[in-house]
């Protein structure tokens, strides 16, 4: 008999207004001061384009959007409570190389670069971390406790989870909390046989460098598809942009940096290219795109958005190879000494992106333009965006806007 484990996993993005770049040319220089980062990004990296695949091909016109580094923290977490085929299984389908990077390494570069994400930083604010909701009656070994906490920092809070509707108001009560009231009711249900619930929160807000005029936002017409439009409103803004025309996948991938220590690439495939830019994605890809896009001028039509996801990963993450701690065979025992199972795995994130940015800045810049008329980059169909930290290269998001509206 297996008792059940709730994994619940959060994110709320709200990027209010742009220009380093994630994977930039010196990356191993800018790095070479934290080696944890280094040997993370790659898999973050990894792990987030196979789970897009998976999403986006469950819901090909619908949009997309997660965070790969909640539920990469999430299920490495998990994974210290994990023994032999399971702890080795989760670790490997979260794209970690084991033959490269030892399971103490992926420990101690959560616990390295959690703090670099979420030290304060003008302009840019990270807030990550862990719970553990454990049944009144549960006692977990003391070594998972301790390795809990000192990899993850994570809390651990007791739950009624014999009382199912007190038990979920508890949890859903505690993440709107850390996330600022974004994320109001992640849980619906829960399993009456669950005995811990492991919540991983993110919530991320940026504002731009270079903020969007406000008063130059017109409603402007957005292509769903080609029997459907929508009327969206859409920021402009003329000037100097960082931006590159990848000409063999046909796709624009503009640069737009928050201040402090984020990016954002927002990706524009020429029409009735979005499936040869997605199955291209990689970290190959991200790197090209990184190296070269440049400084130009340009007239840049961006929608702004307000969309919202939920997912269950049971199935996503078994087509990656974790499958184990959905099913009776896994091992899970170093948790508490007996046996349990992933009941249900939750992801749940919201993101906003609209123009408005600092309230005051302390320095002015003048930008010359050329007389001749700059190329336009319309958001005015599906793309891509994606946002990292540039001091890890970490992905913190990534997703696909096909409908910007919608809720």
């Amino acid at each position: 008999m297996h008792s059940a484990i709730f994994l619940c996993l959060t994110l709320a993005g709200l990027c209010t207004v742009t220009h380093g770049h994630h994977l930039d040319k010196g990356q191993d220089e800018h790095n070479s001061t934290n080696p944890a980062a280094l040997k993370l990004y790659k898999s973050v990296a990894d792990f987030a384009i196979k789970l897009y695949g998976q999403l986006s091909s469950a819901s090909p016109d619908k949009n997309v959007f997660f965070s790969p580094l909640s539920i990469i923290s999430a299920f490495s977490l998990l994974s210290l409570g994990a023994k032999s085929a399971t702890r080795t299984q989760i670790l490997e389908g979260l794209r970690f190389n084991l033959t490269e990077i030892t399971e103490e390494d992926i420990n101690k570069g959560f616990h390295d670069v959690i703090p670099l994400l979420t030290r304060p930083n003008s302009g840019f604010q990270l807030d990550l971390g862990q719970a553990l909701f454990l049944k009144d009656d549960l006692k977990p070994l003391q070594t998972f406790l301790d390795d809990a906490k000192a990899f993850y920092d994570t809390e651990v809070l007791h739950a009624k989870f014999q009382e199912p509707k007190e038990a979920k108001k508890q949890v859903n009560h505690y993440v709107a909390r850390k996330t600022n009231g974004k994320i109001v009711e992640l849980i619906k249900d829960l399993d009456p046989e669950t005995e811990l619930a492991i919540v991983d929160y993110i919530v991320f807000k940026g504002t731009w460098k270079k903020p969007f005029d406000p008063a130059l936002t017109t409603e402007k017409d957005f292509f769903v598809d080609q029997e459907t439009t929508i009327s969206v409103p859409m920021m402009h803004g003329t000037g100097w942009f960082d931006y590159y025309f990848d000409a063999e996948l046909s796709c624009t991938v503009l640069q737009l940096d928050y201040q402090g220590s984020a990016t954002a690439f927002f990706v524009l495939p020429a029409p009735g290219k979005l499936k040869v830019v997605e199955e291209a994605l990689s970290l190959d890809t991200l790197t090209k795109w990184a190296e070269r896009v440049s400084r130009n001028t340009a007239e840049v039509y961006l929608p702004k958005f307000n969309i919202s996801a939920s997912y269950e990963l049971n199935e996503p993450l078994a087509r990656l190879g974790i499958t184990d701690v959905f099913s009776d065979h896994t091992d899970l025992s170093g948790i508490t000494g007996q046996p349990l199972k992933v009941s249900k795995a939750t992801h749940k994130a919201v993101l906003t992106v609209d123009e408005r940015g600092t309230e005051a800045a302390t320095t002015t810049a003048i930008e010359m333009t050329p007389l001749s008329p700059p190329p336009t980059i319309h958001f005015n169909h599906t793309f891509l965006m994606m946002s990292f930290h540039k001091e890890t290269n970490l992905t913190l998001t990534i997703s696909r806007i096909a409908i910007p509206n919608k809720q």
